[in-house]
């Protein structure tokens, strides 16, 4: 859009063309999309163009032209480099939709818009060839395809002459990254060889992609950092196998157990929902258990919701929403005591901490460790994009209060 001589508005009583970039995993996003478009409404002009991009548009396609009268447009991910085209045609009173997949597409030669600063996110890879039973993404997003090593290597080099220091790689099972030469421990070590990065995160990893080879990669790299989070989804074999999930409890705990030995004192995080269809007692009973046998060091958690689309509507025994809603609360309770006792132990140890930005609250600023701790400083606003070596001294339970032990470390 750019390109074609389009500028960013920030009101929308401003704008020619109104797009709503969307998310289709939960369908109360999409609810709230439906909302927008209305309040969007009122701004436009004739002329105008109201258009939907994203997942929830691939995932509905041109019913949603149908299904929502006030759009104009409707664009899947992989459908991008067509907006110009399709907003004109919009714009002259001919509704339009593409929502084609493309294997090949990664949009190499459009630069992402960021905002200049200390950390940026980089997406590795797209789709995905899993079929977990609660997820739409496969069917939004497509099949798994990698970009280029030598690709994702430019960009993070673009990144770092630009003083961005740290990079989180993105996609939806990224460790198993393959560009059909390189495999993800391959790439882990190029970007270890970046000059100017100092820390290398990535977010999402399956539990069985994490091979002998990549985990090696990690141990190696000293821009990796000692943090992973790693969906479980269920403490449950029986729950595990219903979500289509490839791997058992014992296998989990194997590759958890696999990666401290490699990366001594690297966190662990997770993904667990609740409330899956037919999930008894004793099958939540495992997953609270799952708690202090994985030792996790945080956990998001969620309680299962209907994905019209996903091959888990059609599973009997559904959980009452009252019942799933006490297994959730308890679920929260007992991560919350866990990860606090375990936080309560930290105070007192030295990390290094990147200052990333203000913090909500008392003028001061939010860092993070190595192992994905936040913490809070006493420092003035300058100090973003800064390293510094600091003391934990207390913690609410999830986040630290922090002190400088050493002056702005220099980046390497």
């Amino acid at each position: 859009l750019g390109r074609e001589g389009y500028v960013r508005a920030d009101d929308p009583a401003e704008a020619d063309v109104m797009l709503v970039n969307t998310c289709a995993v939960r369908d109360n996003a999409e609810q709230r999309v439906i909302g927008r478009m209305g309040e969007l409404q009122r701004h436009k002009r004739p002329g105008d163009v109201l258009g939907v991009v994203g997942c929830m548009a691939q995932r509905l396609g041109p019913a949603l032209l149908e299904q929502v009268p006030r759009v104009d447009l409707v664009v899947g991910p992989d459908a991008y480099r067509n907006l110009p085209e399709l907003i004109g045609v919009a714009a002259q009173g001919q509704r339009a939709s593409d929502t084609g997949f493309r294997s090949w597409e990664h949009y190499e030669d459009v630069p992402p818009v960021r905002e200049k600063g200390p950390t940026a996110y980089v997406t590795v890879q797209r789709g995905c060839d899993y079929r977990c039973t609660f997820c739409i993404v496969p069917y939004t997003r497509g099949p798994e395809r990698s970009r280029l090593l030598e690709d994702v290597v430019r960009e993070v080099e673009g990144l770092a002459a630009d003083d961005t220091t740290e990079v989180t790689l993105l996609g939806q099972t990224v460790n198993s990254y393959h560009d059909g030469r390189h495999d993800f421990a391959d790439l882990l070590r190029a970007l270890g060889r970046v000059d100017g990065i100092r820390r290398v995160r990535f977010t999402s990893p399956y539990p069985t992609e994490f091979t002998p080879r990549v985990i090696e990669a990690m141990a190696d790299t000293p821009s990796v950092c000692e943090h992973v989070h790693l969906p479980v989804q269920s403490g449950s074999d029986a729950v595990l196998r219903r979500m289509l999930r490839r791997y058992t409890r014992a296998r989990y705990l194997e590759v958890v157990s696999r990666l401290r030995g490699a990366m001594p004192g690297i966190t662990v995080s997770t993904d667990i929902i609740v409330g899956f269809p037919g999930e008894t007692d004793a099958q939540f009973a495992e997953t609270l258990s799952l708690i202090t046998d994985a030792d996790f060091d945080d956990a998001y958690t969620f309680k299962y919701s209907i994905r019209e689309g996903t091959p888990a509507v059609r599973l009997p025994d559904r959980v009452p929403d009252e019942l799933a809603s006490a297994r959730l609360e308890r679920l929260i309770e007992t991560v919350r005591a866990h990860v606090r006792r375990k936080n309560v132990e930290r105070v007192g140890q030295t990390h290094e901490v990147l200052v990333e930005r203000p913090a909500r609250r008392g003028g001061l600023m939010l860092g993070r460790t190595r192992t994905n701790r936040l913490v809070l400083l006493d420092l003035p606003p300058a100090a973003a994009g800064e390293y510094h070596t600091c003391r934990l001294t207390g913690t609410t339970g999830s986040t630290f209060t922090g002190a400088v032990v050493t002056p702005a470390l220099a980046v390497l």
